[in-house]
């Protein structure tokens, strides 16, 4: 079952984020974050975007948000995307599924485009991203070091309402 999050959601969701940080160069983060932390994020990002989860057995398989891309006024209509899926829940569709909801409700909130932000390599999530539409816009080259490796990221854009003025 896909639902919105509540902020009592936060240790899973910080139990998830926390294997991709400690064991994965998916994320800049370094340090692990804290329950805390995490109610904290989850409050400022769920009260100005979309922010989903899928829950199975009272368990969360994975999550995914909108968040804000840049400061700037102009950019208001454009937002960047985040996606994870707890480990025991990869390549079951779980991303698919949540990505699905997050486009289709960023959409009703009238965004305009959305940014994905994916380390290098990382193919499933270019794959997936590629599956719901986005396209490579740029490629930044060792931009971020993590576990004693430089980092490269890709920016995707994925076009959400192609007619607006």
């Amino acid at each position: 079952m896909i639902r919105s999050v509540s902020p009592d959601d936060a240790a899973q969701i910080a139990g998830i984020y926390n294997h991709y940080i400690e064991q994965t160069t998916i994320t800049f983060e370094t340090e692990p974050v804290s329950e805390t932390e995490m109610r904290q994020r989850i409050e400022t990002i769920a009260s100005h975007y979309p922010y989903w989860v899928e829950e199975q057995d009272g368990r969360i398989t994975g999550y995914c948000y909108a968040h804000q891309w840049k400061e700037k006024k102009a950019y208001q209509y454009t937002a960047e995307t985040t996606v994870y899926v707890h480990p025991d829940h990869l390549r079951q569709g779980t991303g698919r599924r949540l990505m699905t909801t997050l486009l289709a409700s960023c959409r009703e909130k009238g965004l305009h485009n959305l940014i994905a932000c994916i380390t290098y390599p990382n193919a499933a999530s270019v794959r997936l991203h590629e599956q719901l539409g986005f396209r490579q816009a740029s490629r930044f080259h060792e931009v971020g070091r993590k576990f004693g490796q430089w980092l490269d990221i890709y920016d995707f854009e994925c076009r959400l309402l192609e007619n607006e003025e």
